[in-house]
């Protein structure tokens, strides 16, 4: 029996629909859908694997701060995969371009899935989760990373791993700070810099002179969500919209900015603080954000 191409030709297209779809399903995976609507104690990793093959540069180029790395950090992490991150940690190809000279422009919030900036050790802060409300972005309710309603299976630095293997802070780089000396006695070293090129710090910062704590200004909002077509409960720390901001509730503005000066900036810079209250890390960018933050 002879099989001509017009008898075979819709399988063809059926196995080209199949794969075509598969390809977008590998390239854009499903999100998780989720349904909690309370806050919980998180339950962190131990920090036990040592790592090395770590490789980070630092230098400046014209008008820009570059930043290169394999987004691997010199201290212990979680064992990943764990129960609450499939991923695996692996060596990446990090190049981040940040301002030399960056300026005070407006807030603007991150943009979805970017970066917040990138450690001295080159790995990234991302304070964003890709979890939402029934697993619908568009449903204005992500929750949030440390609030402990979803797992993420955060290590001991509040670190974890993207499907792309990179490691990457969710909150404050526990580890980090231990290798730099951090100490609340004292003004908090240098963890990194944003992607507007500001630096960053962590509790402790010099300002007017003096070594102060650092709050943010975020507060639990009061009552109950809406229901309906989003979630439930009383606003209690699950998601992001949980929070407000009340201008003069901490020490730190909007992005957990404020003017500081130290050794490094003797006449003073706008900097970030990460704080141990909500959002810990910033949610947005005084300056106009480099290159390389971006989702990749």
């Amino acid at each position: 029996m002879t099989i001509t191409f017009a008898q075979i030709k819709p399988l063809i297209l059926t196995i080209a629909i199949v794969l075509g779809c598969a390809a977008q399903s590998d390239a854009q995976p499903r999100l998780r859908v989720h349904t909690a609507t309370e806050a919980a104690p998180l339950s962190l990793a131990p920090a036990t694997r040592a790592m090395d093959a770590q490789t980070v540069r630092i230098e400046v180029s014209g008008a820009w701060r570059v930043i290169r790395s394999n987004g691997v950090p010199t201290h212990p992490v979680g064992v990943f995969p764990n129960s609450g991150n499939p991923n695996r940690l692996s060596g990446q190809s990090h190049v981040f371009h940040v301002p030399l000279t960056p300026q005070v422009v407006a807030a603007t919030p991150l943009a979805r899935g970017a970066a917040f900036g990138v450690a001295v050790n080159g790995v990234p802060f991302d304070p964003n989760a890709a979890e939402f409300w029934q697993g619908q972005p568009r449903s204005g309710w992500d929750y949030a990373a440390l609030g402990g309603a979803v797992s993420l299976g955060l290590d001991a630095n509040f670190g974890h791993v993207q499907a792309t293997g990179a490691y990457h802070y969710h909150g404050l780089p526990i580890g980090l700070m231990q290798e730099l000396g951090w100490t609340r006695m004292g003004p908090s070293p240098l963890l990194g810099y944003a992607a507007d090129g500001f630096p960053i710090y962590a509790l402790t910062a010099e300002v007017d002179g003096v070594v102060q704590p650092m709050t943010s200004s975020y507060q639990l909002r009061r009552g109950e969500r809406p229901g309906g077509d989003a979630p439930g409960g009383n606003f209690d720390g699950a998601f992001h919209q949980d929070y407000a901001y009340v201008a003069g509730a901490g020490t730190l503005d909007a992005c957990n900015g404020t003017f500081v000066t130290n050794d490094a900036y003797p006449d003073g810079t706008y900097a970030y603080v990460l704080t141990q209250g909500y959002p810990v890390v910033p949610r947005c960018l005084m300056g106009v954000a480099g290159r390389g933050f971006a989702k990749r």
